[in-house]
C-alpha cells in the first residue's frame, strides 16, 4: 500500500484549528447541544474543512489532516479551559 504524501503548511493549523474552535463555541451558544457531542462536532468540522478546502484533491490526506484539525481544536480548547480555571483558582 502506498501512503500519501501529505503537504501541510503553517497556515492550515493557524487558520483551521482556531476556526473550528470558534465555530464549535458559536454552535454551543446558539444551539442546545449537549457538551458531550461537542468533540464529535469539532471532528466533523475538521474533516469538512480539510476534505473540502485544504486537501480537496486527495481524500486520504483530507481525512488524515481533518482528524488532526478536529482533535487539535478539542485539545487546544481543553488546555485553555484548564489553564484558565487553574489561574482563577490561584487568585
Amino acid at each position: 500500500m502506498d501512503f500519501p504524501t501529505i503537504h501541510t503548511n503553517f497556515w492550515d493549523a493557524v487558520i483551521a484549528v482556531p476556526m473550528i474552535m470558534l465555530i464549535t463555541q458559536l454552535i454551543k451558544v446558539f444551539f442546545p447541544i449537549k457538551k458531550v457531542y461537542i468533540p464529535t462536532i469539532a471532528l466533523i468540522l475538521g474533516l469538512c474543512i480539510s476534505i473540502f478546502i485544504s486537501h480537496r484533491h486527495h481524500l486520504i490526506a483530507g481525512l488524515i489532516m481533518g482528524w488532526f484539525y478536529g482533535y487539535a481544536a478539542v485539545g487546544s480548547y481543553a488546555s485553555l479551559k484548564t489553564t484558565l480555571l487553574a489561574f482563577r483558582k490561584q487568585k
